[in-house]
């Protein structure tokens, strides 16, 4: 079994930046993917950024230039740092890591831009 806690979510402003943590415990051998998805209210779950094994990195168009995925390996930990923060990025963000044989979630961390 996979454990997936997230930490670093929170209230802040338009413009402002927050720092999202995942940290995977358990059976987590051969990872392929790591990324984070978030969710807002009424709407479908998205991709927003993800960091394959070998370091490549895939961005949803509506994040490019304002957040950046980045992995620890050795601390089996993804980390997504977001800056210049909108309204539109309201919304429960779900850390994953896909292996050879699973595909697991975390609980998901409530991030709220608001003025």
């Amino acid at each position: 079994q996979v454990q997936l806690v997230e930490s670093g979510g929170g209230l802040v402003q338009p413009g402002g930046s927050l720092r999202l943590s995942c940290v995977a415990s358990g059976s987590i051998l051969r990872v392929n993917v790591m990324g984070w998805y978030r969710q807002a209210p009424g709407k479908q779950r998205e991709l927003v950024a993800s960091i394959s094994i070998s370091g490549y990195r895939n961005y949803a168009d509506s994040v490019l230039g304002r957040f950046t995925i980045s992995r620890d390996n050795a601390k089996n930990t993804v980390y997504l740092q977001m800056n210049s923060l909108k309204f539109e990025d309201t919304a429960v963000y779900y850390c994953n890591i896909r292996t050879v044989v699973t595909n697991s979630w975390g609980q998901g961390t409530q991030v709220t831009v608001s003025s």
